[in-house]
This record gives C-alpha cells, structure tokens and sequence, in this order.
C-alpha cells in the first residue's frame, strides 16, 4: 500500500510563495515518476507538474516559469515550488505517483490524471486577491 503524505499548504496573498512537500512511502521512490495535480471546487483535476526518475521536469503552461519540481530520493520526498501565486490558483493539490516506470514518458502519459494509481489526501492552497 502506497502512502502519500501531502504538506506545506496554506494561506497565501497574490504574488506571494509556498513550498509543497509529499513524502512517499515505498522503497521504490527512486524509481517512480511523481506528480503535482490540483483540482479546484467545481473544477476538474489538472495537471501542474511532474518529474521522472531520471529528473526530467515536465509543467503545465501555466505554471511554466513560477513553479519548480524537483525530488530528493534520500528522503522519498518530491517537492513543488510555487512562485508569484494568482487567486485563480486557489485549489487542492494533491502529489501522484506514475503507474509505470519507464525510462521515457510522453508529455501526455505525465499530464493524465488516469496514468497515476496512487494519490495523496491533498494540501489546501488558497491564494487571496
């Protein structure tokens, strides 16, 4: 049973910073592709970042630029970094672990939420105008 542990949400003005963590429980982290979704109420789930077991980095265009992912695997732990903050990012977000281990994904095989099979509880990020 994989575990997910979520962290580092909050309350946060326009513009400002937050740093997410999710820790991961199995010994193969090292080996997993992660990913950062979110999900808005009324919204569906969207895709914000993911990096590969090989480091490759992978971002929603409308993150590109203001939020960094990045992993430590001495620390099973995957980080989001999440720069010059707008309202309209105000959601849920929620860490994944990939269903495969591949050494190449496509764009596509990163961004659907169905290509995950396990998913954190989720951090709250509210970003106030």
């Amino acid at each position: 049973q994989v575990q997910l542990v979520e962290s580092g949400g909050g309350l946060v003005q326009a513009g400002g910073s937050l740093s997410l963590s999710c820790v991961s429980s199995v010994r193969t982290f090292s080996s997993d592709g992660m990913g950062w979704f979110r999900q808005a109420p009324g919204k569906d789930r969207e895709f914000v970042a993911a990096v590969t077991w090989r480091d490759t980095t992978h971002y929603a265009d409308s993150v590109k630029g203001r939020f960094t992912i990045s992993r430590d695997n001495a620390k099973n732990t995957v980080y989001l970094q999440m720069n010059s903050l707008k309202p309209e990012e105000t959601a849920v977000y929620y860490c994944a672990k990939h269903r495969a281990t591949k050494a190449y994904y496509t764009r596509g095989e990163l961004s659907r939420p169905g290509e995950y099979d396990d998913w954190g509880q989720g951090t709250q990020v509210t970003v106030s105008s």
